[in-house]
């Protein structure tokens, strides 16, 4: 574990019993403003979520890639809500990301009523993946769903969801260049609910006996 990651951690998790790919991440505000995603590296990042598991196979995501220096990053940016313009343009990518909401004009693809999860596995895959090369992921949803959707011609039958910054982590030195409430919840501690608090057995509500 990193310095900063241990200093951010808190007593509500046990971090020592995950992975170093899951103890590592984090949702970091502050990216390399000079970091530059290689093509192989993005294809690795979208593999994973390509091999995501999905309902039949059904595989019910999307996404639009934007680089920085490229137009299809600088109209996310466009799109972004103020708070998260403020940070994101530094990411070396920022991706949107997209589910099947219907079955498709042709009836060629059969609407599946886990698309978001799918979506979710895919993304959580692919931020894995980005944590073993380096890397690091921040999810967002602050943006202008409706104006993405015009933007970028998406079909009807697709529904725009989230937002997914993706680069090499700062350092302390470049953070100083962000406003003073990016600088701040870039150090916040990282806390997460106790077990006891979701994971049930019986009934829900009853925490589970082999948390002890």
């Amino acid at each position: 574990m990193t310095e900063s990651s241990a200093r951010r951690s808190t007593g509500q998790t046990q971090p020592d019993v995950l992975t170093p790919l899951l103890r590592q991440r984090e949702s970091t505000m502050v990216y390399d403003p000079t970091h530059v995603l290689a093509p192989g590296a993005l294809r690795a990042i979208l593999e994973a979520a390509r091999w995501a598991p999905s309902a039949g196979n059904s595989q019910p995501w999307s996404f639009i890639v934007g680089l920085r220096g490229d137009a299809t990053h600088a109209a996310i940016v466009d799109l972004l809500s103020t708070a998260n313009q403020a940070w994101a343009p530094a990411a070396s990518a920022i991706l949107l990301t997209l589910h099947q909401a219907a079955t498709d004009e042709d009836h060629e693809v059969s609407y599946s009523d886990y698309a978001m999860f799918d979506l979710g596995q895919a993304v959580a895959h692919l931020t894995v993946q980005a944590r073993s090369m380096g890397l690091q992921v921040r999810q967002f949803g602050g943006f202008d769903h409706a104006g993405a959707a015009a933007r970028f011609a998406v079909p009807a039958h697709w529904a725009v969801t989230t937002g997914i910054a993706l680069g090499l982590p700062g350092t302390r030195g470049e953070e100083w260049n962000l406003p003073g409430w990016v600088q701040a919840r870039s150090r916040m501690p990282r806390s997460r609910l106790p077990l006891e608090r979701f994971v049930h057995s019986g009934e829900f509500g009853h925490p589970a006996d082999f948390l002890g």
